[in-house]
């Protein structure tokens, strides 16, 4: 009997050892899987995921139906054995090296803070997006002068830039490529607005930091909505980038009369720069299995991710292709009144 119990333990031995092993170490990777997804045309806890208002009461805001719902990735982290096991199996989620999603050179909060400076950044860019395709006005301002550069006795913090050697500027582009396209000692004219005045103002600008051939003042400049209403975004607890797309095309829903989805359930994703342009993501195959679980019959693929979601894409989800707002907004028209839009097949 005691050699059977002394055999019977010998044996047991791995088994509890593999057990403790596999629940206890932790693994050098994260699983991405579907996360959540939010219509930003909806509420959250009673708050509208993007709200337009205007306390002047001169914009008609209009209320769409439908949905344009935005995707999101899950990540886990601090993964044991057994965990990365399960979440592989399960065939829901996929698993990266850590290091992908936290470089090692970063901590956790520092990524988690550069991801919601990204999303605030991604909010901006959809106003301006939005506002850009409306034909709607913003004023380009000047943020921040630099200390010891050209402009440093000539332009302030908040004066409004209007014109460069005379030719209207309506973005930073506009003031970088005018200014850039000088040689280091030329003047340079800058019309603007300062304390409601307006004022004419001469700058000999210096070298670019990074190159020393083109013409720079040395200023950080904003392009700012110059409408009667404020847009808030009014989502928490999410970071990136990948929310400016749908940002973009609610604030157009609801500045527009009519629906943009045609009362259907369109999900998306996708960067928006300020011009417009819609740029790619990462995660994009469980982005999809989000969309197509909360409901989505359509959504909405970035150009440069549409090979990856063609071969990902789940059954009953059409795939439209986008490069910019414009795009979007001519497929979702095209869609509603029945006929075809880009896709990625």
């Amino acid at each position: 009997m005691n050699r059977r119990i002394a055999t019977l333990l010998v044996a047991l031995l791995p088994v509890v050892v593999l057990g403790v092993l596999g629940s206890t170490v932790v693994v050098p990777f994260a699983a991405l899987g579907p996360g959540p997804t939010f219509d930003t045309l909806g509420d959250v806890d009673g708050t509208p995921v993007v709200d337009v208002e205007d306390p002047t009461g001169a914009t008609e805001i209009d209320r769409p139906s439908g949905h344009l719902n935005m995707t999101t990735v899950a990540v886990r982290d601090g993964l044991t054995v057994f965990d990365a096991l399960g979440l592989w199996l399960s065939g829901r989620q996929g698993l990266v090296p850590r290091d992908q999603v936290y470089p090692p050179d970063r901590s956790r909060e520092e990524v988690e803070q550069a991801n919601q400076a990204d999303f605030a950044q991604s909010e901006n860019s959809a106003e301006l997006a939005a506002l850009r395709y409306l034909d709607l006005p913003t004023v380009l301002t000047i943020a921040e002068v630099g200390e010891d550069v050209p402009a440093a006795s000539v332009l302030r913090d908040g004066d409004l830039v209007t014109a460069v050697n005379g030719t209207a500027v309506e973005t930073p582009e506009d003031v970088r490529n005018a200014v850039g396209a000088l040689a280091p000692g030329d003047e340079v004219t800058i019309d603007g607005v300062r304390d409601d005045a307006p004022f004419t103002r001469t700058v000999t600008v210096g070298p670019r930091p990074d190159d020393g051939e083109r013409g720079y003042l040395g200023v950080t400049l904003a392009e700012e909505p110059d409408v009667p209403f404020e847009v808030r975004f009014n989502l928490a607890d999410v970071g990136g980038p990948s929310a400016g797309l749908m940002f973009t095309l609610a604030v157009i829903d609801k500045l527009s009369p009519g629906d943009l989805s045609g009362g259907a359930f369109v999900a998306g994703t996708g960067t928006i720069d300020p011009d417009g342009t819609v740029g790619p993501i990462g995660g994009i195959p469980y982005k999809l299995v989000a969309a197509r679980e909360a409901g989505a019959t359509t959504f909405l693929v970035p150009t440069d991710n549409c090979a990856e979601a063609a071969a990902n894409a789940p059954d009953g989800l059409r795939l439209v292709r986008v490069t910019d707002v414009g795009g979007a907004v001519d497929a979702l028209d095209s869609l509603a009144a029945g006929g075809d839009a880009p896709s990625c097949s």
